[in-house]
């Protein structure tokens, strides 16, 4: 593996457009049980907002040093802002545009006692079609400005126009690494790589029974998408690189898996700094497979620092 790049990822500038998403944790304590039902009472101590989704994954691009801009959607509401000031303070430049038809930004709150997760209450809205339409613009009138396209689908609608944006991306000549969602895969044709989870790819292929049956359908799925490269991550068993060169393989890294929220950011935002720092696929895959190995030992959604992977 190349030694990581660190003085490269700087000048690196990525752009960033997704599904934002607001994770909100709620600490305490748990002592007692309800007299009202049979549930926990939490006694809450302690309370912290995240940056989630398509955030994170700029949050964490920020983290490992690279210049980045994140585009998406949110509503004109205390989320919204909490989402902006969070930007401001990770150093990601903020694009967000706010949707003018009422929708709530998407917030996911999380309840933990002792360390445990109890409770998830998620609020969430499609955006309406102005807000996709001025998302699209702002895509357009900033291209220009960036050396590679991250596109973080969450299947929370700000993506739902994603054929127009991989577009407009090969117009200009931006790779364009796809974090994708459900099995609607032709919506990605046209992108450099792609980089579905284990459940995701069974969805977009079927049940495969071997190894080699997995890469005649992976290779059958990139040929179909003209990728240049299709990545699986496949949790304990590592993750499969597939390109026309054929199929490479590295081994999961976690010792210890505490947390595996917003892994799958973390890994495609290591992707995506160190293939925009010059890196070719396999020293790519390798390094965001370092990464997802140490996030996993952090609670919640968190971020993985250069220092952290280069030492």
């Amino acid at each position: 593996m190349s030694p990581f790049p660190s003085l490269a990822i700087r000048a690196a500038r990525i752009l960033v457009v997704g599904d934002i998403m607001l994770d909100r944790y709620w600490f305490g304590e748990v002592e007692r049980i309800s007299p009202e039902a049979p549930v926990p009472v939490v006694r809450v101590a302690r309370r912290e907002d995240r940056l989630g989704g398509a955030a994170n994954v700029a949050r964490n691009i920020a983290a490992l040093g690279a210049q980045v801009g994140l585009l998406g959607i949110i509503g004109a509401d205390e989320a919204g802002a909490q989402v902006r000031a969070l930007l401001r303070d990770a150093g990601v430049h903020d694009g967000l545009v706010e949707d003018p038809s009422g929708m709530d930004t998407t917030l996911k709150m999380r309840v933990l006692g002792r360390q445990q997760q109890l409770l998830r209450v998620d609020f969430e809205q499609s955006p309406g079609p102005v807000a996709l339409t001025a998302l699209q613009d702002k895509l357009q009138a900033c291209l220009a400005d960036y050396d590679l396209l991250v596109l973080s689908d969450y299947a929370k609608g700000a993506l739902s126009q994603v054929e127009h944006l991989i577009q407009a991306a090969r117009q200009v000549g931006l790779p364009i690494l796809v974090d994708p969602k459900g099995h609607r895969y032709k919506r990605y044709v046209g992108a450099t790589l792609v980089t579905p989870n284990r459940s995701e790819m069974q969805d977009a292929v079927g049940r495969w029974e071997s190894e080699d049956d997995l890469t005649q359908r992976a290779q059958a799925l990139r040929q179909e998408l003209s990728l240049e490269a299709l990545l699986i991550t496949r949790s304990e068993q590592g993750m499969t690189l597939y390109t026309q060169a054929g199929r490479q393989h590295v081994d999961a890294l976690a010792h210890e898996v505490f947390d595996v929220s917003g892994a799958g950011d973390t890994v495609l935002a290591t992707l995506a700094a160190v293939r925009a720092a010059g890196l070719g696929w396999f020293d790519s895959m390798a390094w965001a497979n370092r990464a997802g190995g140490i996030v996993v030992g952090k609670l919640g959604t968190s971020i993985v620092t250069a220092q952290e992977l280069s030492s």
